[in-house]
Protein backbone atom coordinates (compact mmCIF):
# COMPACT_ATOMS: atom_id res chain seq x y z
CA UNK A 1 0.00 0.00 0.00
CA UNK A 2 2.90 2.32 0.78
CA UNK A 3 5.11 2.05 -2.56
CA UNK A 4 1.57 2.20 -4.64
CA UNK A 5 0.78 5.62 -2.34
CA UNK A 6 4.23 7.24 -3.37
CA UNK A 7 4.15 5.89 -6.62
CA UNK A 8 0.77 8.37 -6.93
CA UNK A 9 2.57 11.01 -5.25
CA UNK A 10 5.13 10.94 -7.34
CA UNK A 11 2.73 11.13 -10.25
CA UNK A 12 0.88 13.98 -9.24
CA UNK A 13 3.73 15.92 -8.42
CA UNK A 14 5.11 14.93 -11.85
CA UNK A 15 1.94 15.97 -13.34
CA UNK A 16 1.82 19.40 -11.28
CA UNK A 17 5.28 20.35 -12.36
CA UNK A 18 4.61 19.45 -16.48
CA UNK A 19 1.12 21.95 -16.04
CA UNK A 20 3.38 24.45 -13.58
CA UNK A 21 4.27 28.13 -15.43
CA UNK A 22 7.73 27.56 -15.39
CA UNK A 23 7.55 23.73 -17.11
CA UNK A 24 5.03 25.70 -19.44
CA UNK A 25 8.32 28.11 -20.18
CA UNK A 26 10.71 24.84 -20.16
CA UNK A 27 11.99 23.34 -23.82
CA UNK A 28 14.92 21.03 -24.41
CA UNK A 29 16.10 18.31 -26.60
CA UNK A 30 19.03 16.83 -28.85
CA UNK A 31 20.85 17.57 -31.77
CA UNK A 32 22.64 14.70 -33.50
CA UNK A 33 25.17 16.57 -36.16
CA UNK A 34 28.26 16.56 -38.00
CA UNK A 35 30.58 19.37 -38.32
CA UNK A 36 33.08 19.01 -41.42
CA UNK A 37 36.08 20.87 -43.54
CA UNK A 38 38.78 19.62 -45.44
CA UNK A 39 40.23 16.91 -43.70
CA UNK A 40 38.08 17.63 -40.26
CA UNK A 41 35.32 16.89 -38.66
CA UNK A 42 33.26 16.82 -35.64
CA UNK A 43 30.43 14.32 -35.32
CA UNK A 44 28.71 15.62 -31.44
CA UNK A 45 25.34 14.69 -29.71
CA UNK A 46 24.14 17.57 -27.37
CA UNK A 47 21.45 18.01 -24.72
CA UNK A 48 20.23 21.77 -24.38
CA UNK A 49 17.72 23.00 -22.10
CA UNK A 50 16.07 26.84 -22.42
CA UNK A 51 13.80 28.35 -20.13
CA UNK A 52 12.13 31.21 -22.24
CA UNK A 53 12.03 35.12 -20.39
CA UNK A 54 8.72 35.63 -21.39
CA UNK A 55 5.36 34.95 -21.84
CA UNK A 56 5.91 35.00 -25.56
CA UNK A 57 8.58 32.65 -25.74
CA UNK A 58 10.74 34.54 -28.05
CA UNK A 59 13.84 35.03 -26.06
CA UNK A 60 15.26 31.61 -24.23
CA UNK A 61 18.48 30.98 -22.18
CA UNK A 62 19.80 27.72 -20.97
CA UNK A 63 22.58 24.98 -20.73
CA UNK A 64 23.81 22.66 -23.22
CA UNK A 65 26.43 19.35 -22.59
CA UNK A 66 27.69 18.80 -25.65
CA UNK A 67 29.70 15.26 -26.70
CA UNK A 68 32.10 15.69 -29.47
CA UNK A 69 34.43 13.72 -31.23
CA UNK A 70 37.37 15.63 -33.27
CA UNK A 71 38.89 14.29 -35.95
CA UNK A 72 42.08 16.22 -38.22
CA UNK A 73 44.58 14.89 -40.75
CA UNK A 74 47.91 17.13 -41.69
CA UNK A 75 46.77 19.43 -38.59
CA UNK A 76 48.79 22.33 -37.52
CA UNK A 77 48.95 23.17 -33.67
CA UNK A 78 50.45 26.69 -32.98
CA UNK A 79 51.72 27.99 -29.34
CA UNK A 80 48.83 28.42 -27.10
CA UNK A 81 49.50 30.68 -23.99
CA UNK A 82 48.51 33.97 -23.91
CA UNK A 83 52.00 35.11 -22.18
CA UNK A 84 53.61 34.07 -25.87
CA UNK A 85 51.27 35.12 -27.84
CA UNK A 86 50.10 38.64 -26.39
CA UNK A 87 51.81 41.64 -27.95
CA UNK A 88 53.91 39.54 -30.17
CA UNK A 89 51.64 37.77 -32.73
CA UNK A 90 48.42 36.18 -32.74
CA UNK A 91 46.65 33.05 -34.69
CA UNK A 92 43.98 34.19 -37.36
CA UNK A 93 40.40 32.63 -37.69
CA UNK A 94 41.61 29.60 -38.96
CA UNK A 95 44.53 29.04 -36.72
CA UNK A 96 47.19 30.38 -39.21
CA UNK A 97 50.10 32.42 -37.49
CA UNK A 98 49.87 36.04 -38.20
CA UNK A 99 53.97 36.23 -37.42
CA UNK A 100 55.19 32.81 -37.71
CA UNK A 101 58.53 33.62 -36.53
CA UNK A 102 57.16 34.19 -33.15
CA UNK A 103 55.05 31.23 -33.17
CA UNK A 104 56.18 27.52 -33.01
CA UNK A 105 54.36 25.14 -34.87
CA UNK A 106 53.63 21.24 -34.46
CA UNK A 107 52.58 19.53 -37.42
CA UNK A 108 50.65 16.38 -37.27
CA UNK A 109 49.88 13.27 -40.14
CA UNK A 110 46.26 12.72 -37.46
CA UNK A 111 45.16 13.40 -34.61
CA UNK A 112 42.03 12.80 -32.66
CA UNK A 113 40.15 14.33 -29.19
CA UNK A 114 37.02 13.22 -27.48
CA UNK A 115 35.77 16.08 -25.33
CA UNK A 116 32.46 16.06 -22.95
CA UNK A 117 31.70 19.99 -22.41
CA UNK A 118 28.74 21.82 -20.86
CA UNK A 119 27.77 25.53 -22.21
CA UNK A 120 25.56 27.88 -22.42
CA UNK A 121 22.96 28.47 -25.12
CA UNK A 122 20.70 31.21 -26.50
CA UNK A 123 17.61 31.36 -29.12
CA UNK A 124 15.57 33.62 -30.96
CA UNK A 125 12.12 32.06 -31.83
CA UNK A 126 11.08 33.33 -34.83
CA UNK A 127 7.88 30.88 -35.26
CA UNK A 128 8.75 28.12 -37.73
CA UNK A 129 12.85 29.37 -37.91
CA UNK A 130 14.98 29.82 -35.05
CA UNK A 131 17.96 31.66 -34.26
CA UNK A 132 20.86 30.79 -31.99
CA UNK A 133 24.43 29.99 -30.48
CA UNK A 134 26.03 28.63 -28.23
CA UNK A 135 29.63 28.23 -26.05
CA UNK A 136 31.40 25.25 -24.24
CA UNK A 137 32.24 26.52 -21.18
CA UNK A 138 34.13 23.21 -19.43
CA UNK A 139 34.54 19.60 -19.67
CA UNK A 140 36.92 17.39 -20.41
CA UNK A 141 38.72 15.78 -23.18
CA UNK A 142 40.45 12.78 -23.98
CA UNK A 143 42.80 11.73 -26.49
CA UNK A 144 45.36 9.21 -27.97
CA UNK A 145 48.89 10.20 -27.97
CA UNK A 146 50.64 10.97 -31.38
CA UNK A 147 53.50 11.77 -33.38
CA UNK A 148 54.20 14.80 -34.88
CA UNK A 149 56.72 17.24 -36.55
CA UNK A 150 58.01 20.18 -34.36
CA UNK A 151 59.21 23.13 -36.14
CA UNK A 152 60.90 25.63 -33.53
CA UNK A 153 63.40 28.74 -34.43
CA UNK A 154 65.06 28.96 -30.86
CA UNK A 155 63.41 26.03 -28.78
CA UNK A 156 65.04 23.34 -27.17
CA UNK A 157 64.02 20.80 -24.55
CA UNK A 158 65.97 18.71 -21.61
CA UNK A 159 67.93 15.34 -22.80
CA UNK A 160 68.96 15.03 -18.95
CA UNK A 161 69.21 17.35 -15.93
CA UNK A 162 72.22 19.37 -17.48
CA UNK A 163 72.05 18.91 -21.05
CA UNK A 164 69.26 20.10 -23.74
CA UNK A 165 68.92 19.75 -27.47
CA UNK A 166 67.09 21.79 -30.50
CA UNK A 167 63.81 20.49 -31.89
CA UNK A 168 65.81 19.76 -35.08
CA UNK A 169 66.66 17.21 -36.98
CA UNK A 170 65.43 13.63 -35.52
CA UNK A 171 64.75 15.72 -32.44
CA UNK A 172 61.78 17.51 -34.26
CA UNK A 173 59.81 14.53 -33.66
CA UNK A 174 58.00 14.27 -30.97
CA UNK A 175 54.71 12.79 -29.07
CA UNK A 176 52.04 14.94 -27.76
CA UNK A 177 48.36 14.03 -26.39
CA UNK A 178 45.18 16.14 -26.17
CA UNK A 179 45.10 18.30 -23.19
CA UNK A 180 42.43 17.15 -20.70
CA UNK A 181 40.94 20.27 -19.10
CA UNK A 182 38.65 22.55 -20.60
CA UNK A 183 37.96 25.51 -19.64
CA UNK A 184 37.08 28.95 -21.50
CA UNK A 185 38.64 31.81 -20.49
CA UNK A 186 38.38 34.24 -23.54
CA UNK A 187 40.41 34.41 -26.39
CA UNK A 188 44.42 32.85 -25.82
CA UNK A 189 43.71 32.29 -22.22
CA UNK A 190 41.22 29.87 -23.13
CA UNK A 191 42.66 26.08 -22.09
CA UNK A 192 41.74 22.54 -23.66
CA UNK A 193 38.73 21.73 -26.68
CA UNK A 194 36.16 24.18 -26.60
CA UNK A 195 33.31 24.58 -29.49
CA UNK A 196 31.25 28.23 -30.05
CA UNK A 197 28.32 27.56 -33.01
CA UNK A 198 25.51 29.81 -34.63
CA UNK A 199 22.61 28.34 -35.76
CA UNK A 200 19.73 28.75 -37.79
CA UNK A 201 17.02 25.54 -37.23
CA UNK A 202 13.84 24.85 -39.50
CA UNK A 203 11.04 22.92 -37.89
CA UNK A 204 10.11 19.92 -40.00
CA UNK A 205 7.34 18.60 -37.22
CA UNK A 206 6.44 19.13 -33.49
CA UNK A 207 9.33 16.44 -32.92
CA UNK A 208 11.84 16.69 -35.42
CA UNK A 209 13.86 19.70 -36.76
CA UNK A 210 16.63 20.70 -39.22
CA UNK A 211 19.74 22.53 -37.61
CA UNK A 212 22.41 24.26 -40.35
CA UNK A 213 25.06 26.46 -38.46
CA UNK A 214 28.38 27.30 -38.17
CA UNK A 215 31.07 25.95 -35.57
CA UNK A 216 34.21 26.97 -34.44
CA UNK A 217 36.51 24.27 -32.77
CA UNK A 218 39.27 24.84 -30.82
CA UNK A 219 41.75 22.22 -29.79
CA UNK A 220 44.52 21.87 -27.65
CA UNK A 221 47.74 19.56 -27.67
CA UNK A 222 50.50 19.04 -24.61
CA UNK A 223 54.02 18.07 -26.33
CA UNK A 224 55.41 15.43 -23.77
CA UNK A 225 58.76 17.72 -23.98
CA UNK A 226 58.76 20.66 -22.85
CA UNK A 227 59.92 23.89 -24.68
CA UNK A 228 62.26 24.91 -21.78
CA UNK A 229 62.95 28.00 -23.48
CA UNK A 230 59.99 29.53 -23.98
CA UNK A 231 58.85 27.06 -20.70
CA UNK A 232 55.76 25.96 -22.95
CA UNK A 233 54.66 22.50 -24.17
CA UNK A 234 50.82 23.69 -25.11
CA UNK A 235 50.11 24.48 -28.78
CA UNK A 236 46.28 25.18 -30.13
CA UNK A 237 44.17 24.35 -33.49
CA UNK A 238 41.48 26.84 -34.48
CA UNK A 239 39.54 25.24 -37.04
CA UNK A 240 35.97 26.94 -38.94
CA UNK A 241 33.75 24.03 -40.47
CA UNK A 242 29.94 24.66 -41.60
CA UNK A 243 27.45 22.63 -38.92
CA UNK A 244 24.28 20.25 -39.56
CA UNK A 245 22.24 18.30 -37.57
CA UNK A 246 19.26 16.96 -37.04
CA UNK A 247 17.05 18.43 -33.79
CA UNK A 248 14.74 15.54 -31.37
CA UNK A 249 12.76 18.20 -29.23
CA UNK A 250 11.35 16.69 -26.02
CA UNK A 251 9.92 19.40 -24.68
CA UNK A 252 8.71 22.43 -26.82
Amino acid sequence: MKKVLATLLTLISLSGFAQSPVAARLSSGFDLGMAYTKNRYNPSIAYYQLISLGESKVFSLGWTARLGAFYGDNIDFYTAPSRLTRGKSGLGALGAPLVSENIDNVRFDYMTATSLNFGIRGRINLGWVELGGSADLLGLTVGKRRTGLYRSANGRFNIDSTRTQPFSGSNAIQDGSPARGNLRLLGDNDQGSLSTEVFARFFVSQRVAIKAGYQWQTTEMRMVNRDVVANNNRFRNRTGMPYLAVTLPLFY
